[in-house]
């Protein structure tokens, strides 16, 4: 086809669609607003379909001697169930499993923490809350105005400007 063998042409769609494809990983978020509006339109589909296609094909025509057209549909059928497994099992979850690392104070409410820096009455101190994202670290102030000393279990009551307002939790009970 057009002078070329189709082994080089192939070689030369696969080289191309890999350069695109180290592109899309750079570009990703751009090409993923931008096709945002399109239904069924996934880059990393299609780039994966096209890659699977032109390196099935690459193959067929290098190691096996079927003729040009039966090896394309072999390359076309591959690379479907190649495409759909990779969809299926792999970008699937990926974008299901995005988890944000922000919070809000509204979400700390009813949370419990540590006191890291002791709080005085009618002062502040810190503490930190363990969550799955990682350590928090919140200016803490007491509830009641009592002091709370160093390293005590405490439940976030409110928060307000940034600040937690907490109550000593000992066990299943806190003190109010």
């Amino acid at each position: 086809m057009f002078g070329y063998s189709f082994e080089m042409i192939y070689l030369v769609i696969l080289i191309v669609i890999g350069c695109c494809t180290v592109l899309y990983l750079f570009f990703a978020d751009i090409a993923d607003v931008s096709a945002e509006g399109i239904p069924f339109f996934n880059p990393a589909v299609i780039l994966s379909f096209i890659t699977f296609t032109a390196a099935a094909g690459y193959c067929f025509e290098r190691f096996f001697g079927f003729t040009s057209i039966i090896n394309l549909f072999i390359a076309i059928v591959l690379a479907s169930v190649f495409t759909a497994l990779l969809y299926y099992f792999l970008l699937v979850p990926l974008r299901s499993a995005e988890v944000s690392l922000a919070y809000t104070d509204e979400s700390l409410e009813g949370q419990t923490g540590k006191i890291i820096v002791p709080v005085p009455m009618n002062g502040f101190g810190e503490m930190i809350i363990e969550t799955a994202n990682g350590i928090i670290s919140k200016r803490a102030a007491s509830y009641h105005n009592v002091e709370i000393p160093y390293n005590t279990r405490v439940l976030i009551i409110e928060v307000r400007n940034g600040t937690a307002f907490v109550a000593i939790y000992e066990k299943e009970e806190f003190i109010l």
